[in-house]
């Protein structure tokens, strides 16, 4: 005789515990629950030992608190958003990772939108951003020439905006260390790379280096003057001005470059030309991204602290959102130079 065997049970998928399941297995009210649970300000008043026992049982039951109820509950959506020109970027990348952590550490989500350098799609994806409810902004190296409906903070941001705090380096003691260092080196003729349109440190860097050049009486030539045109974040940038800046022919023993990746493509530049960095010509860039320490020559450059500027960025927002703080359009942060093996004394000639 063949004996019929018994369907197997399906296994029912895990049904998400709520309040008040947790209630009636812990004996207590959905809302003492509740208090235990977000940290409330009235939680004190719990004893300690039921307290434990909440948390155990959350833990046990894997019980996690609707996202959708809690923001109904304080209407808030928990969200900001950050703007950046490319994802790319060591520069935004160091700058969120701080953003990121703060955020994580305050329960807050962020969305990231890439406008690929375009200005015309920093107003589209901002809408884009607010259509998904965020309570505010964080915009790094974006240049914003209008006011926004929500809070907002600018990394790298040098415009008096309503509404905008600026999270913003010193470029003028930047632009001083900077000089006075080759300056000490010996260093007389010096060529300059300018950022492009945009980048929203271009201008203040420039102005801050040819004032400092002023203080310092060091004569800057035209053609020892160049433009960076690409809209990219890579070697790229500096290639081909190095190229530009040999071919004019003009004499010249440092540079200063834009930015660390600019910098990286001129040494390459110069090394095709059979120039080596730093016996011939002495090379600085700006930020000390990570890579900057390890490249050869390793890189002298101005330090940028990129993690706490957007920790910081990431603080005001949320306090600003809060309404817990007012503060001032900008809020500076103290450079730091990195003297590392691409920077000499200049060669006798």
């Amino acid at each position: 005789m063949v004996q019929k065997t018994k369907p197997e049970a399906k296994t029912q998928p895990k049904q998400p515990v709520g309040l008040r399941s947790l209630g009636e297995y812990l004996n207590l009210s959905p809302a003492t629950i509740s208090l235990v649970l977000n940290n409330a300000p009235g939680v004190r008043s719990i004893p300690q030992e039921t307290r434990d026992r909440v948390i155990e049982a959350a833990a046990k039951f894997e019980y996690r608190p609707s996202f959708y109820a809690r923001s109904l509950r304080k209407q808030k959506t928990f969200s900001v958003g950050v703007l950046v020109p490319d994802l790319r970027d060591n520069y935004a990348a160091q700058v969120i990772a701080g953003v990121e952590e703060y955020l994580v550490e305050e329960g807050y989500f962020y969305l990231t939108a890439s406008y690929r350098s375009k200005p015309e799609l920093i107003e589209e994806y901002a809408k884009l951003l607010m259509d998904r409810s965020v309570e505010g902004f964080i915009l790094i190296d974006t240049v914003l020439d209008h006011a926004m409906q929500l809070p907002v903070v600018a990394v790298a941001g040098h415009r008096s905006i309503e509404g905008v705090t600026n999270v913003a380096l010193d470029q003028k003691c930047a632009a001083r260390l900077i000089l006075q260092h080759l300056y000490d080196l010996g260093h007389r003729k010096i060529a300059f790379m300018r950022g492009g349109s945009h980048s929203s440190d271009a201008d203040e860097r420039w102005e801050c280096l040819m004032a400092a050049a002023q203080e310092l009486k060091l004569k800057v030539r035209p053609e020892l003057m160049v433009q960076i045109q690409l809209k990219v974040s890579t070697p790229e940038l500096g290639f081909g001005p190095a190229h530009e800046l040999i071919e004019r022919g003009g004499e010249f023993t440092a540079v200063v470059c834009y930015n660390d990746e600019a910098a990286f493509g001129v040494i390459r530049a110069f090394a095709d030309h059979g120039l080596q960095v730093p016996r011939d010509v002495s090379v600085v860039g700006f930020d000390d991204i990570r890579s900057a320490s390890f490249y050869s020559p390793s890189l002298t450059t101005v330090r940028q602290p990129l993690n706490l500027m957007g920790i910081e960025a990431a603080r005001i927002l949320l306090k600003r959102i809060r309404g817990q703080e007012s503060f001032p359009d900008v809020v500076a942060i103290l450079p730091e130079l990195v003297i590392r093996e691409s920077t000499g004394v200049p060669k006798k000639r």
